[in-house]
């Protein structure tokens, strides 16, 4: 006779509490730590090579002088290069703003008709095409010295990338929503303020990614142009007497800058755009 033996039935057994949430805390710090330092990593690399060559002198001293000549040129003089920080600051975030608001309209302008968009994108094209420093003469004998030419050369650096960026995001709306849009019968206001504008944002973001640097670049070609203040002035003016180390610390300012502005426009668009991270994979 066979001999049955009952089965007790399987108990899962739950995690303790607090684990799930434990090891999302845990996540998120090492998250968070990698975040901070691997960039300060990547700076202490940099300036490991650039030490190297400097102390090898595999380039002239002349034109790269070590770090320490750098540190030692800007803790000589702060308050000036701080105030000169100061005016190149209001230039890149001046002429970035204008850059970002025309660029979105002309970018509307682009995508809503494409008829406008066969007019003008060959004017377009052809304006970012032409190299912008030939042109700093030029705003400086129609415009004069001084922030009028240097903003002017910011906005034309920077408005084609955001242009380019919105006319793609508003014309590649993805088909499920276009689908649902014209399944709900909207308006075509409706449609864009509800749908195509927000799914183009992460494309504008890239936009606006990209023509952040190129803000603090046109600012200091302007001032080496036009300029009376700013970094570009001081580079330019230092450079011109021998005294390449100080002339390195207002390389090393805009750098700053452009790194800071541009780590502060990503915690924008996280902020603005919490979604995107959600629906999209991560590395």
């Amino acid at each position: 006779m066979t001999d049955v033996r009952s089965a007790e039935p399987a108990v899962a057994v739950p995690p303790p509490a607090g684990t799930g949430r434990d090891a999302g805390r845990g996540a998120g710090l090492r998250a968070g730590t990698g975040a901070a330092l691997l960039p300060a990593a990547g700076i202490l690399v940099a300036l490991a090579a650039w030490w190297l060559i400097a102390r090898l002198e595999l380039v002239h001293p002349a034109a790269l002088p070590p770090p320490d000549d750098v540190l030692a040129a800007f803790v000589d003089k702060p308050a000036r290069m701080l105030e000169h920080t100061g005016d190149t600051l209001l230039e890149i975030l001046f002429g970035f703003a204008l850059s970002a608001a025309a660029g979105v309209l002309i970018g509307l302008s682009l995508a809503s008709s494409r008829t406008v968009e066969r007019m003008f994108t060959p004017l377009l094209v052809a304006v970012n095409a032409v190299p912008k420093i030939t042109l700093g003469p030029l705003l400086v004998v129609a415009l004069g010295w001084g922030q009028k030419p240097i903003l002017t050369m910011v906005f034309l650096l920077c408005f084609f990338p955001i242009v380019l960026s919105t006319a793609t995001g508003l014309t590649t709306t993805p088909a499920d929503l276009a689908e649902l849009v014209r399944s709900w019968n909207a308006s075509r206001w409706q449609a864009f303020r509800k749908v195509r504008f927000p799914a183009a944002l992460p494309q504008i973001f890239v936009g606006l990614k990209v023509a952040m640097p190129l803000a603090a670049i046109g600012a200091v070609i302007g001032e080496f142009q036009a300029g009376e203040s700013g970094l570009g002035y001081v580079i330019l003016q230092y450079a011109g007497v021998g005294d390449t180390a100080t002339a390195w610390a207002a390389i090393m300012l805009v750098a700053l800058v452009s790194i800071l502005l541009y780590s502060a426009l990503l915690l924008i668009e996280r902020i603005a755009l919490p979604w995107v991270r959600e629906t999209t994979s991560s590395r």
